[in-house]
């Protein structure tokens, strides 16, 4: 009975229901080995020998498979079909062979289907072959440039610039485009235009809207009319004339589908449509292609297989009729440089099935099918016909011209089933649909609208538009775009805020210090020209060794030189790259560099282990700080006022906002500081730095709070917690406090004494949250239907929840504990089992081990 090795007990178990009793299927849980994280791993003095080290969490899937095989003397190895599955099999067969699993008289094999179907197994399965060298050596030649450029370039970060985390091969470029985009923005000077839109009337009484294009008998550019006074003089010019029709234009037009989904192009569309980021995308994908419902969805490729595209028009005739089926099958041809990445297009396995129709309880992975399957879908449709209208209407002497544009959908095509996204809003007036105009008729004036503008600076980046962005310039391949872009925010380096893509001070310190020390290594040229390099080794045209030595070579010299630089010099190199962001001009003409708050020292760049900011030289005289985004930017500290003789200030620091009371001194190191409350659900609304008045600060400083002296020994104190406002007391005989939550957040400063102690004492008697002791449930609904184990509602610490076995599911603001009926606690369930729960428990029954077992007996 042959062993069956694939990367996930999802993947398993569909493969398992094709291939029947006679395989044993088992999964590696992903990679096996890596390098471990230390020196030495790649020796570059031995023909950049590599030492692997089976993972901890691996050892027992790696011993599992051994076992099977001392039962079993063939081994297939059913990873995926790009890089990453090819290691993934090398990196099993090596560790089994050294384990002595793998026997001389054992058949190893390697096999790849682009799509878990029962057809794609059986045919993969007749026609293995063996582990794919070139690519193995390709995979083998990025993990040693990715641990080379990492353990040696990542230290030199930490020793030169307390706080910064990482840098990485393709990590620190992508980074660089973030930050130079963040610094074109703020660079961004607005430009003022106007325009001119005048409202039309037909004679027969119908309105439309057109632009105006000429004056003066001269087509107007987009900056022409630069101020009020000239876009008056427009106005002037054509309320002082009779329009008249002088064209009609209508032209035919046509819109095609855009090509199928590669990885790239989806993780674009699923940000635009849905929000979704790149790991969220790519992991939705990962459950529908382990479940067999879509093709392998890591490609570059977007040809279509023959059989997909006859599936397809076959859908399309059936839902939609025969009109909306070309007369030609669409063939969309590859652009990838790399056959190695060019799969087949990232498409539904049966094009019958809308996403409807396979009852997917998970919304990531329902809308992320439904988006697949129309795009394929549409992909395959006819054209939409579309008649494109321009008519001109001017004044007689030629000295005015208004154009007035409108398009009709005369046959929607594939727009009825799909349209592709927009990263930014674009106003078209093309959309418009226009009324009769005949020309040579007169144009009735309604009204004439002078309109000012201001250019805009380009965008902040998404995760599509950087994803796009990347693969324009060549860096990073499909399966890199996910883990670099989650790197670069697990780091610190980059926050999302509103989907947009914003580097943080660390960031853009770590992007200017590699720019200025090891600039070839941070160069789109260069890294894309690497990306082409290691395709051409994965094509089998290049030696993975001769790559690694003439990267090192270069790259071990640029070390060198920075291993001496101290951190003063670091400083003074970035100060002076990053003035011009630094020390912006200030609007009263005073020296930019010169304190605002002592008025004398001047103000350099400074690091901490949060990161960079701009302090004053006078330290610790002056503790002048603001963050290097620039003056009035978010966390700059400013007084509130004054109170029992001290300054009341507002700060920003490693954990967030904050207030303090007057500055440190020789004699009082740490002054009271309290931060800003976090928002907690309702009962606790954030407080935004905008907002806090002195009176606010005053207040949030006398935190924690004295309530009093209890009755039975002891002060009872109100505080702010991580979980919300709280009170606390422990009585002499008692070994740690007691804490209660509060429901309010103003009780934190209003509780009084008698409250106090009666909330103490309800906890004491009925601890409820310690260890061990059960709370009584609010409401009893009763068994599970089908599963079995009682449902009950609880008072949990931010509202009420239903509660089954593992899964709490949160009620909604709207309904209260008593009118909870079983109906709706399941549906509550089953929404929090399809997002979290339901995915750990159907990975815990781990079907593969249970073949494993049975392979065995036989």
């Amino acid at each position: 009975m042959p062993v069956v090795v694939v990367e996930s007990p999802a993947k398993a178990k569909t493969i398992n229901k094709y291939l029947g009793s006679d395989y044993t299927v088992l999964a590696s849980y992903g990679h096996v080995r890596d390098l471990p994280p230390k020196d030495g791993s790649v020796d570059t003095e031995n023909g950049f020998d590599m030492k692997w080290e089976v993972a901890a969490d691996s050892r027992k899937h790696v011993a599992a498979i051994a076992d099977a095989l001392k039962n079993d003397d063939a081994l297939i190895l059913a990873t995926d079909p790009d890089r990453e599955g090819e290691a993934i099999s090398w990196h099993l067969k090596e560790a089994l062979t050294k384990r002595r699993s793998i026997k001389k008289t054992t058949d190893v094999k390697r096999v790849t289907f682009n799509a878990i179907t029962k057809a794609a197994v059986t045919e993969a399965m007749a026609n293995p072959r063996d582990i794919d060298a070139p690519l193995v050596e390709a995979y083998l030649a990025r993990r040693a440039l990715d641990y080379l450029v990492g353990f040696n370039l990542s230290p030199v970060l930490w020793r030169k610039l307390p706080g910064a985390r990482s840098a990485g091969r393709v990590q620190s470029v992508c980074l660089r485009l973030i930050v130079e985009r963040e610094m074109e923005i703020e660079a961004f000077r607005p430009r003022e235009y106007w325009s001119v839109k005048a409202l039309l009337s037909t004679p027969r009484g119908q309105e439309y809207e057109a632009r105006l294009t000429v004056l003066a008998g001269k087509k107007l550019d987009r900056y022409d009319l630069e101020n009020e006074t000239q876009a008056e003089l427009a106005v002037q010019a054509i309320t002082s004339r009779d329009l008249t029709v002088q064209s009609v234009e209508a032209k035919p037009a046509s819109r095609n589908p855009s090509a199928p989904f590669m990885t790239s192009t989806l993780q674009q569309e699923a940000s635009r449509k849905f929000g979704m980021g790149a790991r969220q995308c790519m992991n939705a994908a990962q459950r529908l292609y382990e479940a067999g419902h879509i093709t392998y969805m890591r490609t570059d490729g977007i040809d279509m297989a023959p059989e997909a595209v006859e599936q397809a028009r076959a859908a399309i005739k059936d839902r939609y009729g025969a009109e909306y089926v070309p007369s030609q099958a669409r063939i969309y041809k590859n652009k990838a440089k790399n056959a190695q990445e060019a799969h087949e297009c990232i498409r539904p396995t049966d094009m019958s099935k809308d996403a409807a129709s396979l009852k997917i309880s998970d919304t990531d992975q329902r809308k992320l099918y439904d988006l697949i399957w129309k795009r394929t879908l549409a992909c395959q449709m006819e054209s939409a016909r579309l008649e494109r209208t321009t008519v001109d209407v001017g004044s007689a002497d030629g000295q005015v011209v208004l154009r007035a544009t409108g398009q009709v959908v005369l046959f929607d095509g594939f727009l009825r089933v799909y349209e592709e996204g927009r990263d930014d809003a674009v106003v078209d007036d093309d959309d418009k649909r226009l009324p009769q105009i005949m020309q040579g008729e007169k144009a009735e004036k309604r009204g004439i609208t002078p309109d000012q503008h201001f250019t805009q600076p380009p965008p902040r980046y998404t995760e599509a538009t950087l994803v796009k962005k990347m693969e324009e310039l060549g860096i990073g391949r499909p399966s890199t775009y996910a883990s670099i872009i989650t790197t670069i925010q697990d780091r610190e380096y980059v926050r999302k805020d509103q989907n947009r893509l914003i580097p943080e001070d660390k960031g853009r310190i770590v992007t200017i210090f590699l720019l200025n020390f090891f600039k070839r290594y941070v160069e789109y040229d260069f890294t894309a020209a690497l990306e082409d390099e290691l395709d051409h080794v994965s094509a089998g045209e290049g030696d993975y060794k001769e790559l690694l030595a003439k990267f090192w070579r270069d790259f071990s010299a640029a070390i060198s030189e920075t291993s001496d630089l101290r951190i003063t010099e670091v400083l003074d190199v970035l100060d002076e790259a990053l003035a011009p962001q630094l020390y912006p001009p200030r609007e009263d003409g005073s020296d930019p560099r010169i304190c605002p708050k002592c008025g004398q020292g001047r103000l350099h760049l400074k690091t901490s282990r949060t990161g960079g900011f701009v302090g004053c030289g006078n330290y610790p005289e002056c503790t002048y700080t603001r963050p290097i985004a620039g003056e009035g930017a978010e966390g700059e500290e400013r007084v509130l006022g004054e109170h029992e003789g001290e300054e009341i200030w507002l700060k920003s620091g490693r954990f967030g906002p904050y207030v303090q009371k007057g500055e440190p001194t020789p004699e009082n190191k740490k002054p009271p500081r309290a931060s800003l409350p976090k928002a907690k659900g309702d009962f606790l609304p954030g407080w935004s730095p905008d907002d806090v008045t002195l009176e606010k600060a005053v207040t949030l400083l006398t935190l924690p709070r004295i309530v009093g002296m209890h009755p039975d020994g002891g002060e009872v104190k109100s505080n702010l917690g991580r979980f919300g406002p709280f009170i606390m007391h422990q009585l002499p005989d008692e070994s740690k406090p007691v804490y209660v939550n509060l429901k309010e957040f103003q009780d934190v400063f209003e509780i009084g004494m008698n409250r106090a102690v009666e909330l103490l004492a309800e906890k004491r008697a009925n601890p409820g949250r310690g260890r061990g002791a059960a709370v009584a449930p609010l409401k009893e609904l009763g068994e599970h239907p089908q599963d079995g184990g009682m449902i009950v509602v609880m008072e949990g610490r931010y509202g009420p929840y239903v509660k089954w076995e593992k899964v709490n599911a949160t009620l909604p603001k709207d309904v209260t504990p008593d009118a909870v009926t079983m109906e709706m606690a399941l549906a509550l369930i089953a929404e929090k089992a399809s997002k979290s729960g339901g995915k750990k428990k159907a990975a815990a029954k781990k079907p593969a081990a249970k073949k494993k077992t049975a392979a065995k007996k036989s």
